[in-house]
């Protein structure tokens, strides 16, 4: 089962999510990448995905141009942003899914509120991959 997750900058939701799938089953073949890839991680999303016991320090941003030649069982996008500017993967991808999230890279305030906006929104992506997961993919274990 392969899966990609898009995001636009591939530092942040793309790579929780990807790390969270990753985590519920090591036989999928996840990847992530961005359609207008940063090429580096954001801290921040390292940090609070270490903090659940999720490595994804050794990630990497990519960009989506990257996998357009690969058949992908699942495409999800995690952004709107992404959901709009998804390149057509016609006839290479059996299921599209967007599964949406807040940026918190975008959160203003605090260093309180900006970290608390991190970890509520690793949350969300938590379980809505863990819903996509036993709904999706545990059926064909």
């Amino acid at each position: 089962m392969k899966i990609l997750i898009l995001c636009t900058g591939n530092s942040c939701r793309s790579q929780m999510a990807h790390g969270f799938l990753q985590s519920f089953d090591k036989s999928l073949t996840v990847c992530s990448a961005g359609t207008q890839a940063s090429g580096k991680l954001n801290e921040k999303a390292v940090a609070v995905m270490k903090e659940v016991g999720v490595d994804i320090s050794h990630h990497t941003s990519d960009s989506v141009d990257k996998y357009l030649n690969e058949e992908w069982d699942y495409v999800i996008t995690v952004c709107g942003g992404a959901n709009e500017a998804c390149p057509a993967f016609l006839g290479k991808v059996k299921h599209r899914l967007h599964i949406g999230f807040d940026d918190p890279s975008h959160a203003t305030g605090t260093e309180e509120f900006i970290w608390s906006e991190f970890r509520r929104v690793r949350d969300e992506i938590k379980e809505g991959f863990y819903k996509f997961y036993q709904e999706n993919l545990k059926i064909w274990k």
